[in-house]
């Protein structure tokens, strides 16, 4: 539906929200495990064809097609790089990563970007997933951190060893002190950015 200007032009209207992602897979059954382990989610409905999942009050947030015979992704082929998941607290992203742990899943990468510190995970097909929380407060100082200097030398971010945030945490440091990106100065894609 478009709206109308008084001048009768249309104008631009936004999605109200995103609603879900749909990937296609011939690793079917370890996909759908990976994703009810991963986002703890459970399914709305699940055949051997097709798997809905859903982790809040939307009727779902991923579905899982199975296709046989698929082809591996390649290396340098242009596609969707992440798909990004926001958790309420430190706390919450950090007792997943645990949770994670125990059932062999690990994270790939593990940086401060300054407005986020995220987890990066791949799932079976390696497709990634960005675990994450939000640094600030207000989204306002998320956004003004993308102009600063510190953002503009580093727009990467610092990397980080995921035990060694949990333990930090379980001993004390509040999470406001562990969202802080440190400043380490200039960073660009090198060889420890895992990105690809």
């Amino acid at each position: 539906m478009n709206t109308m200007t008084s001048a009768g032009q249309a104008t631009a209207v936004s999605p109200a929200k995103l609603a879900h992602f749909v990937l296609r897979t011939s690793r079917y059954k370890e996909m759908v495990h990976f994703y009810k382990q991963v986002l703890a989610a459970r399914p709305q409905f699940e055949s051997d064809m097709l798997t809905f999942l859903a982790y809040d009050d939307e009727h779902h947030r991923v579905a899982l097609l199975n296709i046989p015979g698929l082809q591996d992704q390649k290396p340098g082929v242009a596609g969707v790089h992440h798909i990004a998941f926001t958790y309420a607290t430190l706390r919450d992203l950090v007792s997943n990563f645990e949770r994670l742990k125990k059932a062999g899943i690990e994270p790939v990468w593990c940086t401060n970007h300054g407005p986020t510190t995220s987890m990066y995970y791949r799932d079976p097909d390696g497709n990634q997933l960005e675990l994450q929380i939000d640094n600030f407060e207000d989204i306002n100082d998320a956004t003004n951190f993308f102009y600063t200097k510190e953002f503009a030398e580093n727009p990467i971010g610092v990397d980080f060893d995921p035990a060694d945030l949990a333990r930090r945490l379980r001993e004390g440091a509040s999470e406001s002190e562990l969202r802080q990106r440190p400043h380490i100065g200039p960073r660009g894609f090198d060889a420890s950015v895992k990105i690809y």
